[in-house]
């Protein structure tokens, strides 16, 4: 058997490509950036050429640079930014459109008019999640109802639906010359148009949706031993090697950080933040605000599933103070420049950019900072910036604990803003619990690739992966309390001055 195991990494801001040993070591990567598109206000898009074409950059590159060939791989795994929403033609592989990416907020009226019609409570039960702007099948019945001629090709069985995963798999895979069409139910799960126990497309959420089967790819298992197809072409992956993972990437990170076992619970800071709670084999329905979904299948397995509170700006919330205000160069300035205080001087920024996501599910709600005075500096702003990031955690970590019973022994992070040693040792102050991140902190691609392996027996199983995992740091709280129950306070006070900012129903 070859050597190694790859990953492409297809996220919301960059495309990475990795691959690694058996012992989980990475051997090589490559990561380049896209463009964010933002046509107005809310709407965000990528252009899913683009994405492909980076894709196949970052796997060139990076095994260029590690001086390795298709034949020194094993397997392939696929992670990818979930919900994001591609529609494109078999026919001819362009897309209708640009990909309407997860944070866009365009479908409020569709996800509001759900829940006015009664359609919410089926679609929770059914799909585990509620309705919201957040999830794809809301994208998919914009892309429809407003990009001429896409109803119709979908009709005719021309027109095709994926998020990023399908839509890279079915151009490695041969695109217009016989690519494969699939997905697993990490992804399925995200579109509020698979059933939750059954692990397929569910007829009465299509219907609800208005979306044709057709458009649909097929659910096969995250890891999956049949493979679901080999890469062709000339390209850096021609040579065929084998496709055999794929895992939404919050459920990617679950694999990589090794969280098998119910009640093991990660964060993944990104763009967002997204933390995930392994419940074993058994469906809990969240009464907190929280998202069950498909954490992983591997093989003819029964499904494993995870309650998961989803925030929508953490990292990113760091790239606006960069980008936007221009108060930073880089995102470890943020570190640097918030060091300049001891605290944030009652200073609240919420970062309700698309509105609020668990466990509120306020699209309604925009960002604000609360409490400005003019003893406020830049630096008293950075270090609000990167408490939001941990207050937001807080909010999910309780309804975690609500909703399962389980209260948090130890929190597993990781993510590029677990490089941030000052917002983790924060995370630990406001959770009350150390916090602890791997070696490999970039554990999407590795999750990815993990899954791909077991698939052909490069792992033979979880318990072997288990031995891969070690601590590269953790961080003990410091806080008192009372210090950590007054600042959760103030932060629920400001988050109520960030609702009913606008009007999704009129």
């Amino acid at each position: 058997m070859p050597d190694f195991v790859a990953a492409v990494d297809q996220g919301t801001t960059s495309t990475r490509f990795m691959v690694f040993d058996h012992g989980g070591d990475e051997v090589a990567r490559c990561q380049l950036e896209h463009e964010q598109v933002l046509p107005r206000s809310g709407w965000v898009e990528h252009d899913p050429v683009e994405i492909w074409e980076r894709t196949q950059q970052v796997v060139g590159k990076g095994l260029e640079d590690a001086g390795l060939t298709h034949a020194d791989l094993a397997a392939l795994g696929i992670t990818n930014q979930r919900e994001t929403t591609v529609v494109w033609d078999r026919t001819t592989g362009e897309p209708y459109c640009n990909a309407i990416v997860w944070q866009d907020t365009r479908t409020d009226r569709i996800a509001s008019r759900l829940e006015r019609d009664g359609h919410g409570e089926t679609i929770r039960h059914k799909a585990g999640i509620p309705p919201a702007t957040y999830f794809s099948g809301g994208k998919i019945r914009w892309i429809l109802d407003n990009v001429d001629g896409v109803r119709a090709a979908a009709e005719r069985g021309d027109a095709a639906f994926g998020t990023t995963d399908s839509w890279l798999l079915w151009h490695l895979t041969g695109g217009t010359d016989g690519g494969v069409h699939v997905t697993d139910p990490t992804n399925a799960s995200r579109t509020m148009l698979m059933d939750l126990e059954t692990l397929e497309w569910d007829d009465e959420l299509l219907g609800i949706l208005g979306v044709p089967r057709s458009m649909l790819p097929e659910i096969r298992p995250s890891s999956c031993p049949e493979c679901y197809g080999a890469t062709r072409g000339d390209g850096a992956l021609g040579g065929e090697v084998r496709l055999t993972g794929i895992l939404g990437d919050q459920q990617a990170a679950t694999v990589g950080q090794v969280c098998f076992a119910p009640g093991e619970a990660k964060n993944t800071y990104g763009t967002g933040n997204f933390m995930l709670l392994n419940t074993g084999t058994e469906i809990v329905r969240s009464s907190s605000g929280l998202l069950t979904t498909v954490g992983y299948q591997l093989g003819d397995q029964d499904p494993v599933y995870c309650l998961e509170g989803s925030i929508a700006v953490t990292g990113s919330a760091v790239q606006w103070l960069r980008d936007q205000l221009g108060v930073i160069g880089d995102a470890a300035e943020s570190e640097t420049l918030a060091r300049q205080v001891e605290d944030c001087g009652d200073l609240y920024f919420v970062p309700a950019f698309s509105g609020l996501f668990a466990p509120y599910w306020r699209s309604d709600a925009r960002g604000a900072v609360v409490g400005l005075s003019r003893f406020h500096t830049t630096a008293h702003l950075a270090r609000a910036t990167l408490e939001a990031i941990c207050w937001q955690s807080r909010d999910v970590a309780e309804a975690m604990a609500e909703d399962s019973g389980v209260a948090l022994e130890v929190l597993k992070v990781d993510g590029g803003v677990t490089a941030n040693e000052l917002c983790m040792q924060i995370q630990a102050d406001v959770l009350g619990v150390p916090v602890s991140r791997p070696v490999v902190a970039e554990t999407t691609a590795l999750g990815a690739a993990y899954a791909a392996g077991l698939a052909v027996g490069y792992w033979k199983d979880t318990d072997e992966l288990r031995e891969n995992w070690k601590e590269d740091r953790r961080w003990e709280p410091g806080w008192s309390q009372q210090q950590r129950e007054q600042g959760y306070a103030r932060w629920k006070r400001a988050v109520s001055r960030t609702l009913d900012w606008v009007e999704v129903d009129g």
